[in-house]
C-alpha cells in the first residue's frame, strides 16, 4: 500500500486549511474514556500502552521506505494526483508539497512515548507527534488516520486481556489455586473472527503481554520481528476440531479418542473436542472407559501429561459448573467439573478448594468474555473447585468485539506555531458531556503515586521533562524496548 493513501479524503487538503505562516502542529494520543468502567468490579480505569514500537518500524520506517521513498517520485506522486483527481475533482489537489517530501527522503516527525506495558490513566496521553521542518507542519495530523487505526486495537487487547489476568488471579488468590497456571490459563482462540491476519498478529500481541498461551502463530512472529524475542513468547498444544471427530464416525468416538490419547499423544497435553455429539457421555461414559490409559500416560520433557476435554456449546457457566434445574445426580446438574472429579479425584489446596487429578482437565472457548470468565470461577468457587480447574480460549467475541471508542482512543492537536509565534489550541464542545474535551498546549506526563498525570499549558523546556521519551524522530527508530519488558512492566 502506498502510504500516502492511507488518509481519510479530508486529510488531503487541511495544509491548505491550517493559517497561512503555519510551521508546526503538536497532537497526541489519548485513550478518554471506558466502557468498562462499569462492568467490573475493581477496575481502575487504566490503558495499556503497546503497539507504538511496531507502527513505527512497519508503517513509519519499513512501509514509506519502501512504498513511498524507494520508489520513483514520479510513479508515487503520478499515483497520488490520479486518486486525488478522479475522487476530489481534476487539479483538486496540489503536489508539490507530496513532491518535497519526497526529495527530502525521510519523515521529518517526532513522537515522544511512555514506556510500553504501561497501564496509563484515562485522559492521560500515551504519546506526541510533531514536525520537525516547519514546511513539513502538515504531515503530523496527516497521518493521524493511519496511527489511529493501528494503534488502538492492539492496545485494547492488552488492557482487556490484563483484566483477564486480574481476574484470574484473584480467583487464584481466593481458591490458593497455583498462580503458575496463569500464564497459559487465558489462550488466544481470536485468530480466525479478526479483520484478516495482520489484525490477528497486530492484536495477538496484547494478549501475548500478558498471557503465553495463543493459538494465533503470527502473533508471536508480530512480537519477534517489531521489538525481538528472548525465550518463550507463545506456546500451544496439540488440539482436535471437529472435523476430526467427525470424520472417526459417531459410533466410532470412543475410539479417535484412544488413538488420539494412545498413539498419537502417549505423553504432553492433548485438548479433544468433546461435544461432537453427546458432551455428557463423554464426559460421564467414555472417561470411565478411557480411564486408566489416562493414568497411563507418561510425562514429556517438562512433566506433563494431561487430557483435556473441551466442550464447544451450550452455557458455559452450566457446562462447567453445573445446571440446578437439571434432574439431581445427571451430569448436567453436576457439571463438568464435578464428573471429572468422580472419575479421576484429585488433590486439595491449602484453603480446601479441589484440584482435578493433574492427567485432566477442561478448556471452554465459545464466546468467552470477562463476565462469562467471572461468573464460571465464581461457579466453580461456590462448588469447592480451584479456579485453575478450567483455561478459557479467549476468541474474538472479546477480542474483535471491539471499537476505537471501547477506550474513546482520539488523535488531537494541542498546539502550533504560526508565524513565530505558539498557539495553545483545545476543543471543548458545549454539546459534550466532556470526554471529548482535549488538553491545551505542549503536554508533559509525570509518573506519581496516582499513576501517569498529564501536566498541560507547558514551556518548550518543560515538555522535553517527564517521562515521555523519544522513540522516533526524522525517519529513524530512537529507543526501543523489547518484548521481554513489556511483559515485565505488566508483570
Amino acid at each position: 500500500m502506498n502510504p500516502l493513501m492511507s488518509i481519510d479524503f479530508y486529510k488531503a487538503d487541511h495544509r491548505r486549511q491550517y493559517p497561512e505562516g503555519t510551521e508546526y502542529v503538536y497532537a497526541n494520543f489519548t485513550p478518554r474514556s471506558s466502557r468498562l468502567a462499569n462492568l467490573l468490579e475493581g477496575y481502575d480505569e487504566r490503558v495499556v500502552v503497546i503497539g507504538i514500537q511496531a507502527y513505527i518500524k512497519r508503517i513509519l520506517i519499513d512501509q514509506w521506505g519502501q512504498e513511498f521513498f524507494a520508489k520513483p517520485k514520479q510513479e508515487v506522486v503520478s499515483k497520488y494526483k490520479r486518486r486525488m483527481d478522479t475522487s476530489l475533482g481534476e487539479g483538486a489537489m496540489p503536489i508539490e508539497h507530496i513532491e518535497a517530501l519526497h526529495d527530502l527522503g525521510y519523515l521529518p516527525l517526532k513522537i515522544k512515548s511512555l514506556p510500553e506495558g504501561s497501564r496509563v490513566n484515562i485522559r492521560v496521553p500515551m504519546f506526541t507527534v510533531v514536525n520537525t521542518l516547519p514546511e513539513f507542519f502538515w504531515l503530523t495530523n496527516y497521518i493521524e488516520t493511519s496511527i489511529s487505526a493501528e494503534i488502538w486495537k492492539p492496545c485494547t487487547t492488552a488492557t482487556i486481556a490484563y483484566e483477564y489476568k486480574r481476574l484470574l488471579t484473584d480467583y487464584a488468590l481466593q481458591t490458593a489455586a497455583p498462580l503458575d497456571f496463569i500464564p497459559v490459563q487465558a489462550h488466544d482462540f481470536s485468530s480466525r473472527g479478526m479483520s484478516g491476519m495482520l489484525d490477528a498478529a497486530a492484536s495477538g500481541i496484547g494478549h501475548l503481554a500478558n498471557f503465553i498461551g495463543t493459538d494465533t502463530v503470527a502473533a508471536i512472529d508480530y512480537a519477534e520481528d517489531y521489538y525481538g524475542i528472548d525465550g518463550v513468547v507463545g506456546v500451544s498444544v496439540p488440539a482436535t476440531e471437529h472435523s476430526v471427530m467427525c470424520m472417526g464416525e459417531k459410533d466410532n468416538e470412543i475410539d479417535t479418542f484412544k488413538r488420539l490419547i494412545n498413539d498419537l499423544y502417549p505423553s504432553g497435553v492433548v485438548s479433544i473436542v468433546s461435544d461432537t455429539w453427546d458432551f455428557w457421555k463423554v464426559i460421564s461414559e467414555f472417561t470411565k472407559v478411557l480411564k486408566e490409559d489416562i493414568l497411563n500416560r507418561q510425562p514429556n520433557a517438562i512433566g506433563l501429561a494431561k487430557v483435556v476435554f473441551r466442550p464447544d456449546s451450550g452455557d458455559p457457566v452450566k457446562v462447567i459448573c453445573g445446571d440446578a434445574d437439571a434432574t439431581p445426580g445427571t451430569p448436567e446438574f453436576k457439571g463438568a467439573a464435578e464428573c471429572l472429579w468422580d472419575i479421576f479425584g484429585g488433590t486439595t489446596t491449602d484453603n480446601g478448594y479441589k484440584l482435578l487429578n493433574e492427567r485432566v482437565g477442561l478448556i471452554y472457548g465459545d464466546s468467552i468474555t470477562l463476565q462469562r470468565a467471572q461468573a464460571i470461577l465464581k461457579g466453580l468457587k461456590a462448588k469447592g473447585f480451584a479456579s485453575t480447574n478450567i483455561v478459557f480460549g479467549i476468541g474474538s467475541y472479546t477480542y474483535q468485539h471491539l471499537t476505537r471508542d471501547t477506550f474513546g482512543f482520539a488523535i488531537k492537536a494541542t498546539w502550533g506555531q504560526v508565524n513565530g509565534q505558539g498557539r495553545e489550541i483545545f476543543k471543548d464542545p458545549i454539546t459534550d458531556k466532556g470526554d471529548k474535551k482535549s488538553a491545551a498546549g505542549l503536554l508533559r506526563i509525570e509518573e506519581t503515586e496516582n499513576g501517569f498525570e498529564l501536566f498541560d499549558r507547558q514551556t518548550p523546556e518543560q515538555e522535553q521533562q517527564g517521562a515521555l521519551d523519544i522513540v522516533f524522530e526524522n525517519g529513524k527508530i530512537i529507543k526501543e524496548t523489547s518484548f521481554a519488558d513489556i511483559k515485565a512492566k505488566l508483570a
